[in-house]
């Protein structure tokens, strides 16, 4: 009897073990198993030939945004296969593991104030107290939401700047509130010599001769001064609103810089040939990152 228990027995126990899966591995680094597929909305997953720069670009994102929802430290070290957040991380809000996405924090802020003053968040004071002096806002909804993506836009008419620096925006923001911006210039001399097709080309291309002003097309603030965005060379990006940017492209001089607010029609580059084969302006539109027609938007020409 024994010896017909025994062999019942394990093939009960091989049977069972052979009943479960093995479970599937997950990537710490990414919260999802190998192999899988992104799909989840206001994340992006590394490609090759992706830079963070032009991921940035693409979801319509300053690349400093970007690096600060992921905790990237060095904007030119991602990895093929990784999740990256895409869009602002809202309150508490948690992904798969349980793991809470926050911003970089800078240094502590230790608040001094006198009695019966209303209290300003820490990280809000932290942020306006970077403006130059003079130009300190006052708290709000809008400023502590500002000071969250690390955007704290500064009156104009507060500020003492250098000479060089660019000249400020005495009538309006740097960055306007709404969507639509009226207000366009063409952003260099010169006929269209490659319109804009949508899924085929991202912009206008504009033949000009070496050297020749490039424009802004609007008032707005740099958020990117950069070459390493693949077949852009020498590139300029303004933003115009929360959802407009605009792009300038193949510069051979670049007079601007990141974080610097510029004025309509305010020379901010050269016409280059940088990564391309003739001196030219590719130029773009992007509303939330994708491509629209410039020519919707420029006065006509």
């Amino acid at each position: 009897m024994k010896q017909l228990v025994l062999p019942v027995l394990l093939t009960t126990l091989l049977a069972a073990c052979a009943s479960h899966a093995p479970a599937p591995v997950l990537d710490r680094s990414t919260g999802r198993a190998p192999g899988a597929t992104e799909s989840r909305s206001g994340f992006h997953t590394v490609k090759k030939g992706d830079t963070l720069y032009s991921i940035a670009l693409d979801n319509g994102q300053n690349y400093r945004d970007v690096a600060a929802w992921n905790n990237i430290e060095n904007p030119n070290l991602i990895r093929v296969g990784q999740s990256l957040r895409v869009a602002p991380p809202g309150p508490q809000q948690e992904e798969a593991g349980g793991e809470v996405i926050k911003p970089i924090r800078t240094t502590d802020v230790e608040e001094v104030r006198p009695i019966g003053q209303a209290a300003v968040p820490a990280t809000s004071a932290a942020a306006l107290k970077q403006s130059p002096k003079g130009g300190k806002q006052p708290y709000s909804e809008e400023a502590w939401a500002r000071a969250q993506r690390s955007e704290v836009v500064v009156p104009a008419m507060a500020t003492a700047k250098p000479a060089e620096a660019a000249p400020a925006v005495a009538d309006k923001p740097a960055v306007a509130a709404s969507d639509e911006v009226s207000d366009w210039v063409w952003p260099t001399a010169g006929k269209v010599g490659t319109p804009f097709v949508e899924g085929t080309s991202k912009g206008i291309d504009i033949p000009a001769r070496a050297g020749q002003p490039v424009l802004a097309a609007s008032g707005g603030t740099v958020t990117l001064v950069s070459n390493a965005v693949r077949g852009y060379g020498n590139l300029v990006v303004i933003k115009h609103s929360q959802t407009l940017l605009s792009v300038y492209a193949h510069n051979s001089t670049v007079l601007v810089e990141e974080k610097q607010t510029v004025t309509k029609g305010q020379k901010i580059a050269e016409v280059g040939a940088t990564d391309t084969d003739s001196p030219r302006l590719h130029f773009e539109i992007r509303r939330m990152g994708k491509p629209v027609d410039p020519l919707k938007f420029l006065p006509p020409h």
